[in-house]
C-alpha cells in the first residue's frame, strides 16, 4: 500500500505538476470571464491592469412630442466604454448618445424604461449606471 501511494505522487511528477498549473490557468480564465462584466484577458487580470476603458457621464435624451411632455429621473447616466485607446481619447460627449424609447406611451407615472446607448463603430460599452430611468409623462400646457 505504501508503494502504491509513493508511486501515485512521485511517478510522472513533472507531468502532474504541469497538469495542475494548466488547470489553475483554465480556472482563472473561466473565473475572470464570468464575473458579470465584459470578458477580459486573464493575463490583464493577473497583472492587475484594467482593459482599455474610459468612463463618461452622458445626458439621457428623450423624444419631444407635440401633445406630451416627458421628464426622466435621473437625467444622466455613467457609461463605461471599451475600445481602442486612440479612439477613446478622441471621443467627445456628443459622440455617445443615451436614449429612452417612449414610442406608444401617452401617459404614465413611475414608468421605468431601459436606457439604450448609441456608439460610434468599434467602440462598445461594458456598463451603464443606472441601466433604467423613471419616466413621467404629462400633457403639454399650451
Amino acid at each position: 500500500m505504501i508503494v502504491f501511494v509513493h508511486n501515485l505522487i512521485t511517478k510522472d511528477f513533472w507531468l502532474k505538476l504541469l497538469s495542475l498549473a494548466l488547470a489553475i490557468l483554465i480556472w482563472l480564465t473561466v473565473k475572470v470571464n464570468t464575473n458579470g462584466e465584459t470578458p477580459t484577458s486573464p493575463w490583464l487580470a493577473l497583472l492587475g491592469r484594467a482593459a482599455d476603458e474610459t468612463v463618461m457621464t452622458v445626458p439621457v435624451r428623450v423624444p419631444t412630442g407635440e401633445k406630451y411632455s416627458f421628464s426622466i429621473s435621473p437625467d444622466q447616466v455613467t457609461v463605461t466604454l471599451h475600445g481602442d485607446p486612440k479612439l477613446l481619447k478622441s471621443l467627445r460627449e456628443d459622440d455617445v448618445d443615451a436614449e429612452v424609447d417612449l414610442t406608444g406611451i401617452e401617459s404614465a407615472n413611475g414608468l421605468v424604461r431601459r436606457v439604450e446607448i448609441v456608439l460610434p463603430p468599434s467602440i462598445s460599452y461594458t456598463r451603464v449606471q443606472p441601466a433604467t430611468v423613471e419616466v413621467t409623462v404629462a400633457p403639454k400646457t399650451q
